[in-house]
Order: structure tokens, then C-alpha cells, then sequence
């Protein structure tokens, strides 16, 4: 499946858990294979770290938060001209294609 949205993208979240609903973040890194996305800020996990020695160096005991990934049809992407989210069409001209704001008609990239 074609991924629409691209690493560098401005997100919002439409749907999940409540605490991160309606919040925007950019997107960190995109998993077409598992149509999963990584955002800045949203889905925060918690693991609990040991303290582990390798190659000499040793990683600092703790609790460590990192973004926990998210289902990309629970984000839209929001148009970087009118600040709204919107649905993106693909538009192909001379070999070259294009992503398009449905609402504003902006090309995104």
C-alpha cells in the first residue's frame, strides 16, 4: 500500500486514546510493512531500563519514555498552507508526482 504521509510531515491524531487525541506532532519515522507511524510526542511508552555494560560503556539505569507507534489511519496529515487537516490526493505530471491538499488544492511537497 501506498504511504501518503512521509518522515518530516505535521500529523493530528483523529482517533485512539483520549489523552492523545487532537494533538499534532511531526512524524519521526514511518513502517510501511505494518502501516505504522512513529510521532513526535504522541503514544509515550515507558520502559524500565537495567543497567547493562557492552563495549565498554554503560547504559544508565532507570525508567526511559520513548514514542510507541501508531496506526496510520488513527492520524491525518495537516496542510502545511491552511492548517487544517485534510485528505491528500497524488497528482502525476511528466513522470513526477505530486501530493495535493484537498481542501486548499496546495501542492504539499
Amino acid at each position: 500500500m501506498k504511504v501518503k504521509i512521509r518522515k518530516g510531515d505535521t500529523v493530528e491524531v483523529i482517533s485512539g486514546r483520549l489523552e492523545d487525541r487532537g494533538k499534532r506532532g511531526e512524524v519521526i519515522k514511518v513502517l510501511p510493512d505494518e502501516s505504522r507511524i512513529v510521532v513526535q510526542g504522541i503514544n509515550m511508552r515507558k520502559k524500565h531500563q537495567k543497567q547493562v555494560q557492552s563495549q565498554g560503556r554503560t547504559l544508565s539505569p532507570g525508567i526511559v519514555e520513548f514514542e510507541g507507534s501508531v496506526h496510520i489511519s488513527n492520524v491525518m496529515l495537516v496542510c502545511p498552507k491552511c492548517s487544517e487537516i485534510t485528505r491528500v490526493s497524488i497528482q502525476r505530471d511528466e513522470g513526477v508526482s505530486h501530493r495535493i491538499c484537498k481542501k486548499c488544492q496546495a501542492t504539499i511537497d
